[in-house]
């Protein structure tokens, strides 16, 4: 079931430095949402926080709220890989691991099971397999070469593999940050229409440079930007899509979308 997120009054530190500033938004289930805005404005912090990922950094932490329907997933009984395994997360570059073969890519995260003695067969791993290749539209691809390793693929492959490992574990959100810069345009075409099909199913927050992009596969826009060089982030405005680029309330977002600096 694709959750909900709601954050408030979001400050994000690097040790002593205030990187990202009140941040405030929410995000409805089964949605596309896009972060934009010039480099080393904090989209991608930002998006690190809705999974914990931030804190993996030394010194780095958070204040404020990140509710996962109603739930804030920073309270101290929470478990980060818990939080993980319920927010996935795609990253900038493909990241296969390169000893394992597609299967073990795809099946990596299902691992941690084990730690908590759930056991799985073959017939139900094989199953959880299929269906995640399938859901990343990449099964008929690559079905007769599973046991080949996952770095010997294309780029736009091995991306759509790393969807199908972080949809393996069934997730309830997807944050993808910038899936798409390392690749042809073909791929990316590619990546962006399996954004579509999994709006259906998830979640999904993405952070992206190529403003086409983000008015084609994202319903709601967020504008991020800052005053100047050592000054935190800030979120200026967030709303639908179509306004954002086409009227916008900011007029810092206007400049921006219509390529005056950035």
């Amino acid at each position: 079931m694709a959750k909900r997120i709601d954050v408030s009054d979001l400050d994000i530190y690097y040790s002593k430095f205030l990187a990202v500033e009140g941040v405030t938004f929410s995000v409805e289930p089964r949605t596309v949402t896009a972060f934009i805005g010039p480099s080393g404005c904090g989209k991608s912090t930002v998006l690190r926080t809705l999974n914990r990922m931030h804190e993996v950094i030394p010194g780095a932490y958070v204040n404020g709220k990140v509710l996962l329907d109603g739930e804030n997933i920073y309270d101290a009984d929470v478990d980060p890989v818990n939080v993980r395994r319920t927010i996935g997360m795609v990253f900038q570059r493909p990241n296969p691991f390169p000893t394992m073969s597609i299967y073990e890519n795809v099946i990596a995260g299902l691992k941690l099971e084990r730690t908590k003695g759930v056991k799985r067969d073959k017939a139900s791993m094989d199953a959880v397999v299929e269906k995640s290749l399938r859901g990343a539209n990449l099964w008929e691809e690559v079905k007769d070469r599973l046991n080949r390793p996952g770095s010997g693929l294309s780029g736009g492959q091995q991306q759509r593999l790393c969807i199908a490992r972080a949809i393996a574990v069934e997730p309830q959100v997807l944050l993808m940050d910038e899936p798409c810069s390392a690749l042809d345009p073909i791929s990316t075409l590619a990546i962006e229409d399996l954004i579509e099909d999994l709006k259906e199913r998830y979640t999904i927050v993405i952070v992206t440079h190529n403003m086409q992009q983000a008015a084609r596969v994202s319903s709601t826009t967020a504008f991020f930007n800052l005053a100047g060089i050592g000054q935190p982030g800030r979120m200026v405005e967030m709303g639908p899509t179509a306004k954002i680029f086409s009227t916008p309330t900011e007029k810092a977002t206007e400049d921006y979308v219509s390529g005056r600096f950035g």
